[in-house]
């Protein structure tokens, strides 16, 4: 049988023929679906920069809809659903990414956690729960451990905050300790008028944790002499004025307080002079004209330049008067020239009234404490501000004071 050669050749050509022009069919088809996708992507990409959230999820819409394999476009998706409020379409492009069996174990976790922050922004807070805690082991732990603590703190289970708080810590996230006392400290004021042993026992167990907690100082003081034990309610406030003298501010009425009613005026005394020869506070200078008024006496000091002088009756109002004049001149304040202006008379009785008047109105914003963070101000000290809900963010200072 004769083979025609010719024919072969011929066949052979026009087989390598198709198989070319199918492959640069499937080329051009690859390198047009390239140029749609990242078109599309950056144009979303564009008016997300442009804060144009409609165009660009229209714009990953249609990117999602060409490749829907692609998992970034997913997530970036889901993130602007989320932000905008549509929380139940963010649950579903998360839900139809954890649907997949070709998903990488990475990208899995990633989408339980946006999944938990879907549900913690529409308020479904058992869900977002379950789905926080199901990330406990995996690379996603620590943030999970994060958004699960501010979703304690939001609903004031600090019992559960705390043992979130000693994880976080044990996973080397940061230093919880003093997140960690506060908790307890919130813990026992729930329960200090119904069980002050227990409430007793969490603030000293805050103490422990956090040795230079001045919160914890200040409440395990306060729930000392609720319990009728003053001296030792003192003692604690000494160790303040001792160990964290910035906050000598919020603990200088409870030392006065507490001195006068055991009777331990001179000691306190002392600790208030002293606290306030090293920084001029003007709640320190008060707590010091109050118990210097129930001691009647003068503290003599060597020291000239103390705020306080024996050489006249404390139940004198120049007395009183010249101490704020005194502070007046290490330290500029409008409250203290109020108070020192109280003691003045004037021509006119109305006339002082209408001015003290004024000058108590113009001195009540510098009276109040401010928040570093986001500013928020208030006449109370806050340990956790309720604007923004940051921890230690408002300075023992009052504003004029800053």
């Amino acid at each position: 049988m004769s083979i025609d050669w010719v024919w072969l050749l011929m066949g052979a050509c026009a087989v390598f023929a198709l198989g070319w022009v199918a492959s640069r069919f499937d080329i051009q088809q690859l390198k047009l679906e390239n140029q749609r996708n990242p078109k599309a992507y950056f144009q979303g990409l564009n008016f997300l920069l442009n804060e144009q959230q409609d165009q660009a999820i229209d714009s990953f819409i249609e990117a999602v809809q060409q490749d829907p394999d692609t998992s970034e476009l997913h997530f970036a998706l889901g993130n602007l659903f989320r932000k905008r409020g549509e929380f139940e379409r963010a649950v579903r492009v998360h839900q139809h990414l954890l649907a997949r069996a070709d998903l990488s174990t990475k990208d899995r976790h990633r989408a339980m956690f946006d999944l938990a922050q879907d549900y913690l922004r529409a308020g479904i807070i058992d869900r977002a729960e379950n789905a926080l805690k199901d990330l406990e082991g995996t690379q996603m732990e620590g943030q999970a451990m994060l958004s699960l603590l501010t979703l304690y703190e939001r609903s004031r289970d600090w019992e559960q905050a705390a043992k979130v708080a000693e994880r976080l810590q044990t996973l080397g996230e940061g230093d919880f300790s003093a997140r960690l006392a506060h908790y307890l400290c919130e813990q026992a004021k729930a329960i200090e008028g119904t069980d002050p042993n227990r409430a007793q026992t969490l603030i000293e167990s805050a103490l422990v944790c956090s040795p230079l907690h001045a919160r914890s100082r200040l409440a395990l003081a306060q729930l000392l002499r609720l319990q009728g034990k003053t001296l030792k309610a003192l003692n604690t406030i000494k160790l303040l004025f001792k160990e964290t003298p910035r906050f000598s501010g919020l603990g200088a009425p409870l030392l006065a307080q507490f001195a006068k009613e055991v009777h331990q005026t001179g000691e306190a005394l002392n600790i208030l002079n002293e606290s306030y020869q090293n920084k001029p506070r003007l709640d320190v200078l008060e707590a010091l004209i109050e118990l210097s008024l129930a001691d009647e006496e003068l503290t003599p000091r060597a020291d000239d330049s103390s705020p306080m002088s024996p050489s006249k009756p404390l139940l004198m109002s120049p007395v009183v008067q010249n101490l704020y004049a005194q502070h007046l001149v290490r330290t500029p304040s409008l409250i203290a020239a109020t108070h020192w202006l109280s003691a003045q008379t004037l021509s006119s009785a109305a006339t002082q009234a209408t001015v003290l008047q004024t000058l108590d109105k113009a001195a009540t914003p510098l009276k109040r404490y401010r928040c570093a963070a986001c500013g928020f101000e208030a006449l109370t000290h806050f340990w956790q501000c309720p604007g923004c809900q940051s921890w230690d963010s408002y300075p023992p200072e009052r504003v004029e004071e800053l």
